[in-house]
C-alpha cells in the first residue's frame, strides 16, 4: 500500500472519529457530564498523553519567545474556545445539525484569511460565502423533534458556529508555525496551554460528576471522545497534512456529516427532512465555490 493511500485512509478514519464523536458526546452530556467538565477532561487527558509521548522520545522544539505567544493564542482559540463551544453545542443541538454546521469552517477560514492575511476575493468566493451563510441560516431556523426544545437547539447551533469560528481562527494562527515546526510539537504545546485554561475553568463541574452512575456504555463514550476523537484523530489528521497537504486533507471534512447522519439514524432514529437536505446542499456548494480556483 502506497503512502498516499495510507494517508487518505488515515484522514478518512480521523473524520470518522470526529463525525461519530457527536453521538458519543450526546450520550453522556449534559445528563452525566456537564459540557464544561467534558471539555476539561478531554483537553487535560489528551495533554497528558501528548507529553507522555514527548517524555518517551524527547526532542528539541526550536521555538522562540514569539512562537510561544502564538502557541498560547492557538491553545486558546483552537483548544479552549473550540472544544468548549463545540461540546456545549453538541450537547444541545441534534447530531446532524452539529455535523452540517461544522462544514461552515472552510468558509469561515476563507473569510478570516481575507481579513487578516489579505487574501484576494473573487466572485466565486463571494457567491460561496452567501450560499454557505444561507445554508447555515436554513439549518439554524429549522427545528428537530430530536432536540430538547427549539430554544436549546438554537443555542446549540450558535455554539457550534462559535466553535467553527474559533477553529478557523486557530487555523489562521497556526499556519506560520506549521511551516517551520513539527506538528506533534505544536500539538503538545497548544494542548498544554489549552489545558492550563480549560482544566481550572471546568474543575468544579468535574468534581460534581457522579461517577457511580456511569454504565459501561458511558465509560466507552467518554473514552471514545478523549482517545479516539481527540488523541488519535488529531494525529491521523496531522499525518494526512504531512503526506497530502492541508487542502486535500481539509476536503475530507465533507465525510463528517455522512458518518454522523448514519450513526444518528441508527442510534437516535433521527429523521432526514427537506430542510436538512437543502441546508446541506447550500453549505457544501458554498464551501466548493469558496475554495474554487479557476484554471488558466
Amino acid at each position: 500500500m502506497g503512502e498516499q493511500t495510507k494517508a487518505r485512509i488515515a484522514v478518512l478514519l480521523g473524520n470518522f472519529f470526529f463525525g461519530t464523536s457527536v453521538i458519543a458526546v450526546k450520550q453522556i452530556s449534559p445528563v452525566l457530564v456537564p459540557a464544561i467538565a467534558l471539555t476539561a477532561i478531554r483537553v487535560g487527558a489528551v495533554c497528558l498523553l501528548f507529553w507522555l509521548m514527548f517524555l518517551l522520545h524527547p526532542t528539541k522544539t526550536g521555538f522562540n519567545k514569539k512562537d510561544y505567544w502564538r502557541l498560547l493564542l492557538c491553545g486558546i482559540a483552537g483548544i479552549t474556545f473550540n472544544q468548549t463551544f463545540s461540546i456545549k453545542g453538541m450537547s444541545l443541538t441534534s447530531p446532524i445539525h452539529a455535523s452540517l454546521l461544522v462544514l461552515t469552517t472552510p468558509i469561515t477560514i476563507s473569510l478570516l484569511a481575507a481579513w487578516f492575511l489579505k487574501e484576494k476575493w473573487n466572485v466565486f468566493k463571494i457567491m460561496g460565502l452567501c450560499l454557505g451563510i444561507s445554508g447555515g441560516a436554513v439549518l439554524v431556523f429549522s427545528r428537530d423533534l430530536s432536540a430538547h426544545s427549539s430554544g436549546e437547539q438554537s443555542l446549540g447551533d450558535l455554539f457550534i458556529i462559535l466553535g467553527a469560528v474559533s477553529y478557523s481562527s486557530y487555523i489562521i494562527l497556526v499556519k506560520p508555525l506549521m511551516a517551520k515546526f513539527s506538528a506533534m510539537h505544536i500539538l503538545q504545546w497548544i494542548f498544554l496551554f489549552g489545558a492550563c485554561i480549560s482544566v481550572p475553568f471546568g474543575w468544579n463541574d468535574v468534581a460534581s460528576i457522579q461517577w457511580h452512575l456511569f454504565s459501561i456504555t458511558s465509560w466507552f463514550c467518554l473514552s471514545y471522545v478523549v482517545i479516539g476523537a481527540t488523541f488519535f484523530a488529531y494525529q491521523l489528521m496531522n499525518y494526512g497534512i504531512k503526506k497530502l497537504g492541508a487542502s486535500v486533507t481539509g476536503s475530507f471534512i465533507y465525510t463528517q456529516p455522512f458518518f454522523t447522519t448514519i450513526a444518528s439514524v441508527l442510534i437516535f432514529e433521527e429523521q432526514i427532512n427537506f430542510s436538512k437536505m437543502l441546508a446541506a446542499a447550500m453549505i457544501i456548494a458554498g464551501v466548493f465555490l469558496t475554495n474554487f480556483k479557476k484554471s488558466n
